[in-house]
């Protein structure tokens, strides 16, 4: 019996590695983990396409002649929020662009200092200083020619003159050391000029990066398929051809519409002629800025008037009026999809603080 025992034990001794071995070979196969084969050849080929029309945000919108100081943007910060920017006090540029909402009121026009309401629809300030120009018109070059615009305007603040501001702001004893140490070598700190640059400085800062820019940056996961889908039928359809750079638009003016009238489809209530209104040039008739599209799903209403509500009747429109195309549904939803992909994180330094 003993050898009997021994005979068995020896045999298990061999046959168990055998059978241990075999398992590993066969079924362990099934659990190994499967390598990443990374980005399809139709990715890598989207992402290229993408990045031929549209950059990644960078950290912050620089200016060589507007140098960006801490100083600078805490003291543009400051005006910013601050009411006195205004005639009676009732506005400051968060009032119509309202940071908490992605730098819009969300109105089809803006309500002024005095209560009235001002012809255009209020553009979001995220983001605007990587435009190549400024207002719905183009009048101004950059965000430092910007913010002076709505303080003087006599709808918007009321403001009278540059000299009026200048004297109400030295009277406040707050804004003395703040101006001295935002522009030190300045015998005279607090001029117009030095309001803009420092609501500028600001300005530059409010930028919102999104899951595009991660794509953008190579990481094919950022988007989803439906997502990338949307890209591309974006590009495919030829909406690339307005809507590109670092904001995916705010590039160039363009004239609104380039097939039809565009107050047949929107159904507008007033009669803007865009750029005319100040060249009065007949061929700068409905010339209109194109606005940056980050953010848009955030941004309603749409158009110079604010006459859209609806983002998806928004990008039929365009379709129509700027492409000469019937977009089909699916293709509307699926640039849809995407658009969605384009909002951002609001920055941290956005939020309102009290005047130091």
């Amino acid at each position: 019996m003993r050898l009997k025992f021994d005979h068995m034990k020896n045999s298990l001794a061999f046959i168990l590695p055998v059978i241990i071995g075999l398992s590993s070979c066969g079924g362990g196969q099934q659990d190994q983990p499967v390598a990443d084969a990374g980005p399809s050849q139709a990715d890598k080929d989207l992402l290229q396409q993408a990045q031929t029309y549209f950059q990644a945000l960078p950290a912050t919108a620089e200016n060589s002649e507007n140098k960006i100081t801490d100083e600078k943007v805490k003291l543009g910060k400051t005006l910013y929020f601050d009411t006195r920017l205004s005639l009676k006090g009732n506005n400051s540029c968060n009032s119509c662009h309202n940071l908490d909402t992605y730098g819009v009121d969300n109105l089809p026009t803006s309500k002024g200092d005095a209560g009235n309401f001002g012809e255009r629809n209020s553009p979001t300030v995220y983001n605007a200083a990587l435009h190549a120009i400024q207002f719905w018109d183009g009048r101004a070059k950059d965000v430092e020619e910007q913010a002076g615009g709505p303080i003087l305007n006599p709808v918007e603040m009321a403001i009278p003159n540059e000299a009026f501001i200048e004297k109400k702001l030295r009277g406040v004893e707050e804004y003395q050391p703040m101006f001295k140490a935002a522009f030190p070598d300045d015998k005279e700190a607090i001029t117009f000029a030095n309001i803009t640059k420092s609501i500028a400085a600001f300005e530059r800062t409010l930028l919102t990066p999104s899951k595009f820019d991660d794509f953008l940056k190579s990481d094919n996961n950022a988007l989803t398929a439906e997502e990338k889908d949307g890209l591309k039928t974006f590009m495919d359809a030829g909406c690339i051809t307005c809507h590109n750079g670092p904001a995916v638009g705010g590039t160039m003016m363009q004239k609104f519409a380039l097939f039809g009238d565009y107050r047949e489809l929107t159904h507008s209530k007033g009669n803007d002629e865009g750029l005319k209104k100040q060249t009065k040039k007949e061929s700068d008739k409905d010339m209109f800025k194109v606005p940056s599209l980050r953010n848009i799903e955030k941004t309603g209403p749409y158009f110079h008037d604010g006459s859209v509500a609806d983002l998806k009747e928004a990008i039929k429109i365009m379709g129509k009026t700027e492409l000469n195309k019937d977009l089909s549904q699916a293709d509307i939803d699926k640039i849809y999809v995407f658009l969605k992909a384009l909002t951002g994180k609001l920055p941290n330094n956005a939020k309102q603080t009290a005047m130091n």
